[in-house]
């Protein structure tokens, strides 16, 4: 089956399974999400929606959180992984967007010069909350791409190209939390049987499921 075959049998699946998926942290603004996804590398999403309403309660503006000493923020994100680097990216982070004019806006060179936010952090705040198209790809998404045959990427970057190249840019914000809601549901890290998937299943090659499977 060639590679868009795949794409657009994929997209529908995923459009029938979630045709609104919405973003899996909680938030209100952009500042908000843009922490939260800065706090969610090496952490799962429910660990942060775990610490943020107590971290949101004393610090949910650049302001406030310019205002606390990083001691401060982390004492309320330490259950997170590499909560001390954390701790001092949202500081600087948010010293950065005062200095910037104290908004969030929708631009990839201001947001991605920002301390603790790289490309898939900034591709999420911008298909979130500003109507960008953007495909966030982390490990996940990318090891799903591998498998399905959509990339054969060995980076994230590249398995972005890739899917962006076959998925509609209008897509682009919706998808990649469909795939990562698949991911969650349907593709368990350890003991998945491929052959039962919806979509590794039929989409992933021989080849692949042998080399997951040790057969």
């Amino acid at each position: 089956m060639r590679r868009q075959d795949k794409a657009d049998r994929i997209g529908v699946i995923l459009d029938e399974l979630y045709p609104d998926p919405p973003v899996p942290l909680d938030h209100k603004d952009p500042y908000t999400l843009l922490v939260a996804v800065a706090l969610s590398a090496q952490t799962t999403d429910k660990k942060v929606n775990e610490v943020t309403p107590g971290l949101f309660a004393i610090a949910d503006t650049p302001e406030k959180m310019a205002a606390l000493d990083p001691d401060e923020i982390l004492a309320q994100i330490k259950t997170v992984g590499l909560a001390p680097t954390k701790a001092k990216n949202l500081w600087l982070m948010a010293n950065q967007i005062i200095d910037g004019g104290g908004v969030v806006i929708g631009d990839w060179a201001f947001l991605e010069s920002l301390a603790g936010v790289g490309h898939k952090t900034a591709s999420v705040v911008m298909g979130g909350c500003f109507g960008v198209p953007a495909f966030a790809v982390d490990t996940h998404i990318h090891r799903l791409a591998g498998r399905w045959g959509l990339s054969n990427g060995s980076t994230v970057e590249r398995t972005e190209m890739d899917l962006k190249a076959v998925f509609p840019e209008h897509t682009w914000s919706d998808r990649h939390l469909q795939i990562i809601y698949f991911g969650r549901e349907y593709c368990p890290a350890r003991r998945h049987d491929l052959s039962t998937c919806p979509i590794c299943g039929w989409a992933a090659t021989k080849k692949r499921i042998a080399l997951e499977t040790g057969g």
